[in-house]
């Protein structure tokens, strides 16, 4: 498979929009991560690999964690994302972060690491338990395999009838993510993954972000979510951008909440972490 075929298997799409919605979702889900890759056992003077960086949020929290003695290594196929990327890691102050471009696949970084980490990253792998074998080999012995994944299976339980637009929302964006090649269960696909990888079974963690108030913001971010992937929706003959209706799905949202006095509540991310053996 080629790097353009790898790349299209990115469902959100690569645009200005879209890099400024993984921004949003960073500041959203940076606890959710951080508390994560603490419990995995990232800690100072680690060399870290994180793969997918995308607009470097990942990249950022492990680079605090691990301090100025340890080292951040960061790879994407988007060289344009990575400028994004070099830019926030320069106004943070780090300098204890590199970023590469290419194909992880073939990219020559050595073997030396001491943890291995990505988020949202398997999800749009075609094999993602054979890369992870591969990726493995690029740790040290007892190394560290840290992923973060999301997973719809436990959102659509919680539609209900009082939620209509939420329900109608998520199922469009999950028959996306199928149509695509994407799996939108692999958070709870991880265990099955890590160990058909070889590796020990992981220890596993979830957390969500939920909110019903009239001023969360996560209103923005699920129309924000959608906006990147409306030309999908148009493509596959899902649904139209009229009937989406973009720019009024925060209020819409915020309206559906409120009068049901029911929370919205964003696809559990489902962590999973391993020693190599």
């Amino acid at each position: 498979m080629t790097d353009q075929d790898r790349d299209r298997q990115y469902t959100m799409g690569r645009s200005d929009e879209e890099t400024e919605r993984l921004i949003e979702q960073s500041r959203l889900l940076r606890p959710i991560t951080e508390r994560f890759l603490k419990s995995a056992g990232l800690a100072r003077g680690m060399r870290v690999l994180d793969i997918g960086s995308g607009a470097g949020d990942v990249a950022l929290v492990a680079a605090e964690l691990v301090g100025p003695v340890g080292e951040v290594v960061g790879v994407d196929m988007n060289p344009e994302i990575l400028e994004t990327a070099r830019e926030r890691v320069r106004q943070a102050g780090h300098r204890n972060v590199e970023f590469r471009s290419g194909d992880v696949h073939t990219l020559e970084m050595g073997g030396d690491f001491d943890a291995l980490i990505g988020r949202l990253v398997l999800m749009y792998l075609p094999d993602p338990v054979a890369t992870l074998k591969q990726l493995v080999t690029r740790l040290r012995p007892r190394g560290l395999v840290v992923f973060q994944e999301i997973d719809f299976t436990m959102t659509r339980s919680y539609a209900s009838e009082d939620t209509p637009l939420m329900r109608q929302l998520v199922d469009w964006i999950v028959e996306v993510f199928e149509r695509s090649g994407a799996n939108p269960n692999m958070g709870l696909d991880l265990h099955r993954v890590f160990i058909e990888a070889g590796l020990p079974e992981p220890t596993l963690d979830a957390g969500m972000l939920l909110g019903g108030s009239t001023d969360w913001p996560g209103y923005s971010y699920v129309a924000n979510s959608f906006r990147s992937v409306v030309p999908l929706l148009e493509h596959y003959g899902i649904a139209t951008a009229e009937e989406v209706d973009i720019d009024t799905i925060p209020q819409r949202v915020r309206e559906e909440i409120v009068a049901a006095k029911r929370p919205v509540v964003i696809p559990p991310h489902i962590g999973a972490w391993a020693t190599k053996v």
